[in-house]
């Protein structure tokens, strides 16, 4: 029996987070160059985008470029924002009724590729049906820092007083305050850290770590991430005999 066919459907997390790591390193052990590992990774975003919608998956969030890969080798750095140009394709979302939101600091994303994300952010945006979030060249620390720059802010010109900072007050703040914290966070690739994702909204994720590359990731390793989190027990601080007796 599959996992797809042992998943609870009344029980299917209403949000999922990737990391979708390993596209370097699929590559790499097929002799190939990093960028063609990367290309590889985009035609399974939209497999996996699809598959989300299958199951009912409201929001779908993929930490797609970080502040540190800004770091990384020119001509890398170079091929991902070409990808993401080329890549970015309003049909797949107008076809599943998907619409489309990005977090992250914009400003420092090439002005054509920008141009085009904003467009597909434009012309998808009374879908209803599910929402994909693009976390592009975004971080924790980045978007933690922002909102507490925010909240001083508004401080400072009577706005708020600091009593009223609360974390709800800190939620709102955040560029994902339009969408609930992720229950499931998946991490592919084999690493065992969340690597400045989501760190504000994953505090009571499910955290979920495998070994297949993101390039080999498909309906059924979801499936299994799902159902693996579905055998938790979602406790939020309390014991599991007041978990059960709600």
């Amino acid at each position: 029996m599959t996992y797809q066919e042992q998943l609870d459907k009344n029980r299917i997390p209403q949000h999922v987070a990737i990391i979708m790591d390993g596209n370097g390193r699929w590559a790499e052990q097929r002799g190939k160059d990093r960028t063609e590992g990367h290309a590889k990774g985009v035609e399974v975003v939209k497999k996996i985008m699809e598959n989300a919608v299958e199951l009912g998956i409201k929001y779908l969030t993929l930490y797609t470029f970080s502040t540190e890969n800004w770091n990384r080798p020119e001509y890398e750095v170079a091929a991902l924002m070409e990808l993401m140009f080329k890549n970015i394709d309003e049909e797949v979302f107008i076809k599943n009724h998907v619409r489309l939101r990005v977090v992250g600091d914009l400003d420092r994303i090439p002005e054509r590729v920008r141009a085009k994300i904003y467009h597909c952010i434009d012309n998808t945006k009374e879908f209803d049906r599910a929402c994909m979030v693009i976390a592009l060249s975004y971080s924790s620390r980045w978007e933690i820092s922002r909102a507490v720059r925010m909240l001083a802010e508004k401080a400072v010109k009577g706005e708020i007083s600091t009593s009223q900072i609360d974390e709800k007050t800190v939620s709102d703040a955040m560029t994902t305050s339009f969408m609930p914290d992720p229950e499931l966070l998946i991490r592919t690739g084999g690493e065992l850290r969340l690597s400045n994702f989501l760190l504000w909204q994953a505090a009571y994720s499910e955290l979920y770590f495998c070994d297949t590359f993101w390039p080999d990731f498909n309906m059924e390793e979801l499936c299994k991430a799902i159902y693996t989190y579905q055998q938790r027990q979602r406790r939020f601080g309390l014991t599991g005999a007041q978990v059960a007796g709600r």
